[in-house]
């Protein structure tokens, strides 16, 4: 993305054309005494907006989703074995 460094005055004077330029994929820079200060960037449209339970029906999983691990539960039993010593 190529970049246009621009001082404070100039970019009053230019600002329709430095506009233009970011739409258009330049990166604008305005600088005050050499240092960079502000970004004019093209503005990028807000995604559609979510729509709540627009996959209900679409996701299959089983009854027990939550269900215990055997390996798990031992791994936890051991543990609190340990602990107790």
């Amino acid at each position: 993305m190529p970049t246009h460094v621009v001082n404070t005055h100039e970019a009053k004077s230019r600002l329709s054309e430095l506009i233009r330029e970011a739409e258009e994929g330049t990166e604008v820079i305005v600088a005050r005494n050499g240092l960079p200060v502000a970004k004019i960037v093209a503005w990028k449209a807000a995604s559609s907006a979510r729509v709540p339970g627009s996959w209900s029906g679409r996701v299959m999983y089983g009854e027990d989703v939550v269900g215990s691990d055997p390996d798990i539960v031992a791994i936890f039993d051991e543990s609190s074995d340990d602990d107790a010593l």
